[in-house]
This record gives C-alpha cells, structure tokens and sequence, in this order.
C-alpha cells in the first residue's frame, strides 16, 4: 500500500533552490522527491525541475546527507 503523501505548493521549486545553493540533499529533501514522483498530477516543469535535480546528483554536483535539514 502506498501512503497517501501531498506536496506543499511551490515545494519543488523551493527544493530546487535549496538544494543549487548547499549542493546538498536533506533527508527532508529525499522525502518531497518521494512524494512529487508519487505525484501524478504533477505538473510539466515540476518534473523537469526533478529531472534536472537528478541529473545534477548523478554527475556529482549535489551531495547526499543524512541531515535532516540543512537549516542551522
């Protein structure tokens, strides 16, 4: 059974910029891209803002942490 997970609006694009400023992926992070992917009415650019964050990752420009958030 797949939990029911919502996205907050604009969350993606937030995610977008918080992640291209710390180069870093949250644990908070991980779980939004879980719930956006799960998301079908996910718009166009939402997931071509995705596609971008994941190419980023796979090229090494963004970095994996175990934080939760990278707020101080």
């Amino acid at each position: 059974m797949i939990p029911n997970l919502n996205l907050l609006p604009g969350a993606i694009l937030e995610m977008v910029a918080a992640t291209s400023h710390t180069h870093c992926l949250t644990q908070a992070d991980r779980y939004g891209l879980m719930a956006a992917i799960l998301d079908e009415s996910l718009s166009e650019e939402d997931r071509r803002c995705i596609d971008r964050m994941l190419r980023a990752l796979l090229r090494g420009k963004i970095e994996i942490v175990n934080e939760f958030s990278t707020v101080a």
